[in-house]
């Protein structure tokens, strides 16, 4: 473990000191979120955050090469497919925070770096499904994994409309999922720690927490799509890489639990991006538009009409995904009865909090416009 905290430190101290290179760049070049009715902030703020991310996650992988026992992680290209497929589609995005990309071409390049990682050995080799190991046939694991890749991408990046908001869940999600993947690599026979998945889940939460103190409210700079299709694309690949290789009987002695965790894990762990992608486009196709055309309807959006100010909405909507994913792998780490109970309380305390702060609490500052960042239309 010690291995994977020094990653970690590695990806946030990467991440920190590259912000203000990606802020000078940003002025630079003109990359800027323009201040729209429906957003909360009052001036124009830079975005090209992803970039500083990606020097981050790129310093992990460099430094990992070099450790004792990580560097073994690297006897396959899976890890360079990885960065690789990162560095295009963190390029793609950040293009598009410049000149702003049509939706396809923005598709095109999340499909050509999902398919990087794919030919590199980033993929689902198998599905746990009911306490078996399901082998599919060859394409259609790799369309699996190409469209994980791309629900992955592009719920971070609909989700991405407040300060810290993306950042925050996504270091939620890399925590949680650190821990899972830690955990059932060392069931594996023999044990081995040291495993894909775990080294991107501890880079990618090092890089979430480097960029937070520059993008929490209020805000230097937006990690724009540039962070957000790249966030997501780590986010896809730790999943991956676990989720095509573990047993069910890997994960739990109960029949039940080996049953339904090792899919209900990685579904909880993103449960908030994937729900607000899911709601959005039933709302739009409902409405009869595009499943990209821009709304102010996302999740927090509502959290702002409830009453809630920034910060708190921000704060109440990474609680509801440290319930999610914290209260999954729960049953991984303990007996069902106790972790059904924090589930439940978790579930009660994020529901007072959410319904009932807006009466007894300013929120600390006025809402505002409600705001919708994403600038490419999610």
């Amino acid at each position: 473990m010690r291995e994977y905290v020094f990653v970690l430190l590695v990806a946030m101290a990467a991440t920190y000191l590259a912000v203000p290179a990606a802020y000078r760049l940003a002025l630079r070049v003109n990359a800027f979120t323009a201040v729209r009715d429906r957003d909360v902030h009052t001036v124009p703020i830079p975005r090209l955050g992803g970039l500083a991310i990606l020097v981050g996650y790129a310093a992990a992988t460099l430094v990992a090469t070099r450790l004792p026992f990580l560097h073994q992680v690297f006897a396959t290209p899976k890890l360079w497919g990885v960065l690789l497929g990162g560095a295009v589609v963190c390029v793609i995005g950040a293009i598009d925070d410049v000149v702003e990309l049509d939706p396809l071409t923005k598709l095109a390049g999340q499909i050509v770096a999902a398919g990087i990682m794919a030919f590199s050995g980033i993929q689902l080799f198998s599905v746990p499904f009911l306490g078996v190991t399901t082998v599919l046939p060859a394409p259609v694991l790799a369309i699996l994994t190409i469209l994980t890749v791309v629900v992955s991408t592009n719920a971070v990046n609909f989700i991405d409309g407040l300060d810290g908001l993306a950042s925050g869940l996504v270091a939620i999600a890399a925590a949680t999922f650190l821990a899972y993947s830690y955990w059932i690599s060392g069931q594996f026979d023999p044990p081995n720690v040291f495993t894909s998945s775990t080294f991107i889940s501890a880079a990618l939460l090092g890089c979430c927490l480097g960029f937070l103190p520059h993008n929490f409210y209020p805000a230097r700079l937006f990690m724009g799509d540039s962070g957000a299709l790249l966030l997501g694309l780590l986010l896809a690949a730790a999943l991956i890489s676990t989720t095509g290789a573990v047993s069910p009987a890997q994960v739990s002695s109960n029949p039940v639990a080996a049953s339904l965790l090792p899919l209900v894990v990685p579904a909880a762990i993103l449960l908030l991006p994937l729900l607000d992608v899911v709601l959005a486009v039933i709302r739009r196709t409902r409405q009869g538009r595009h499943p990209w055309t821009p709304d102010a309807q996302h999740l927090h959006h509502r959290m702002l009409r409830i009453g809630h100010g920034h910060r708190r909405a921000v704060l109440l909507l990474w609680l509801w995904a440290a319930t999610a994913a914290v209260g999954s792998i729960a049953f991984v780490f303990i007996d069902p009865i106790p972790a059904a109970a924090g589930l439940a309380g978790a579930l009660v305390l994020a529901t007072l909090l959410t319904r009932f702060l807006p009466k007894i609490s300013v929120p600390g500052h006025r809402p505002g416009p409600l705001p919708d960042r994403t600038s490419a239309g999610p």
